[in-house]
């Protein structure tokens, strides 16, 4: 056994795999010898996450934020994971609440309602009033939770370090894979940073040239009365979007059609500007996120899983994103390549071949049929089947998007994909080309001309010196010359050889013009025997080298 602290757990972890048919992390776990990793089906995994607790469905969210690891049906299959769970009684609840503020509970809140609006694995969430009156949403941490995660990541850690001794482990670094999903954990348990992250996204979305700002809502945070274990955020009254009855519970005078690709096109666009603008991005847009208010606004929750992208890989997943929507395989696998996370080589020909043949099936389709988050899951499959190492957040990306689209799907039945990404990506190829500020863009050009004008005669000046001094070398390295190197050598050998052959034949035939001793004789004979096997050998050596070409 490999984590004696926590036999416990490790004995009912166990007993869940043995229920479920999982043998191969029973074997792992009771000492057995590491193998390649067999994973269950993708049901059959959700149901031992299920059945091991709010910690495991926590990390199973986690992991369907990876389809550079996991298949396609995998990802599918633990996105639907959902941690509701039964919620801590208010007695308990209440004591940690207490705990967390800086006043007595009573100087602080007017009113708390007892039952909470949701509880999930980390926290459940209560509707609350404040003592000035406003209406403001409570998420207290579940008490005690802390020290489950705790021990669930050492038996997490623990297994990551068997499954890293087999050949699998390490091709995907199964080890820092388990420490970023340990960190995640970890992270989840402190609020503040949610709440940081809320507010930043609220920040970044409230300006666009793409949208309207004021249809779009992110809850304020109430900083004085938020602790690590406690986040008190501005009530936000509405439904999930999936559940809104547009034009019935919610008239307010519009087409419920065209309200509905409003709505549509306000997600895409505030979600593009995270993704390809912002380089911060909410990360898990699920049904249950997103809420449509009874205000008519559009209310984006639950910042806890976000993700971040520089500058430059925001470039290349914006070409990536042309380069799907043209059904470019060529393009998807120069860009796939720029984005690796590691310089292992890769045969460009086979990857080209491999996007080729993925990409071939959507030929025929209408752009409107085709569905684009599943080809970035596809895309990310034929990456890993390539061995191909991509940074992290590209599984965050894939998700993001994979989440949006089936949202949008989902509200509006008519969604044409490449009509709502058509104008962004022409404004994002434009932004890239000239900037935010094209007459900042063209000052910048003009100071870089300047420099480069004023560097090159010194440049080319030096290079002229190097040239007459003899002292300029260049360092040139060519692949692939080994076996014409070796050919040329064979045949330089044999050449030599030849001329050998040759001369003692030609030394033979002299002296047996004027062979009058024995001794002469006997010479002249060494001489054609020598020439005779020389050349037998060459002629050998000549027919089996040409029989392995």
């Amino acid at each position: 056994m490999f984590i004696t602290q926590t036999v416990p757990r490790q004995r009912e972890i166990v007993e869940v795999l043995l229920r479920n048919g999982w043998d191969y992390m029973r074997r792992l776990l009771t000492g057995g010898k590491p193998e390649d990793p067999q994973l269950p089906t993708p049901a059959v995994l959700k149901k031992i996450l299920v059945d091991l607790g709010p910690v495991y469905v926590k990390l199973g969210q986690l992991m369907s934020t990876r389809p550079d690891i996991l298949g396609a049906s995998y990802i599918e299959e633990l996105s639907t994971l959902q941690d509701e769970v039964p919620p801590v009684a208010w007695s308990e609840i209440e004591i940690l609440i207490r705990k967390q503020l800086k006043r007595p509970l009573e100087e602080t809140f007017k009113y708390i309602n007892p039952v909470p609006v949701a509880a999930g694995s980390i926290a459940q969430t209560h509707r609350a009033t404040l003592i000035d009156g406003r209406e403001v949403a409570m998420k207290v941490q579940r008490p005690g939770i802390d020290i489950t995660v705790a021990q669930d990541i050492a038996l997490i850690q623990g297994i990551a370090d068997l499954v890293a001794r087999t050949e699998f482990g390490q091709n995907y670094e199964i080890k820092s894979i388990a420490e970023e999903f340990c960190k995640a954990l970890e992270a989840e348990l402190d609020f503040t940073r949610e709440a940081s992250f809320t507010d930043e996204l609220r920040r970044n979305l409230s300006k666009s040239k793409w949208f309207d700002p004021t249809k779009l809502v992110i809850a304020e945070i109430h900083w004085d009365v938020t602790s690590p274990k406690l986040m008190v955020m501005e009530w936000l009254d509405g439904v999930p979007i999936l559940s809104a009855k547009i034009g019935a519970d919610y008239n307010n005078g519009k087409d419920p059609t065209v309200e509905r690709k409003e709505i549509t096109t306000l997600l895409f666009r505030a979600f593009f500007q995270q993704l390809y603008i912002d380089g911060f991005f909410h990360a898990d847009p699920h049904p249950g996120n997103l809420f449509y208010l009874r205000d008519g606004r559009v209310a984006i929750l639950d910042c806890g899983m976000v993700g971040r992208l520089d500058p430059r890989t925001q470039q290349i997943l914006t070409e990536m994103l042309l380069a799907t929507v043209d059904l470019d395989a060529q393009r998807c696998a120069q860009l796939t390549l720029q984005l690796a996370d590691s310089t292992q080589p890769v045969i460009l020909s086979r990857l080209e071949s491999d996007y080729d043949r993925m990409l071939r099936k959507y030929h025929n389709l209408n752009v409107a049929q085709i569905n684009f988050s599943q080809i970035i899951y596809e895309i990310l499959q034929v990456a890993r089947n390539n061995k191909i190492r991509l940074p992290t957040n590209m599984g965050l990306y894939a998700k993001t998007l994979a989440n949006l689209e089936g949202v949008a799907r989902g509200f509006n039945p008519e969604l044409n994909f490449f009509d709502e990404i058509k104008p962004l990506l022409t404004d994002l190829f434009r932004r890239q080309l000239l900037g935010d500020s094209p007459f900042r863009s063209l000052l910048r050009t003009a100071l870089d001309l300047k420099s480069l004008s004023l560097q090159s005669p010194r440049q080319i000046e030096s290079l002229l010196d190097r040239v007459t001094s003899e002292t300029l070398q260049w360092n040139i390295s060519l692949r692939g010359l080994d076996g014409l190197r070796r050919t040329m050598d064979d045949s330089a050998n044999r050449l030599s050889l030849s001329i050998l052959v040759g001369s003692l034949i030609m030394g033979a035939a002299i002296i047996s013009t004027k062979a009058q001793t024995v001794q002469l004789s006997l010479l002249n004979n060494i001489l054609f025997a020598v020439a005779s096997l020389l050349g037998l050998w060459l002629v050998y050596s000549t027919l089996r080298a040409g029989n392995r070409k």
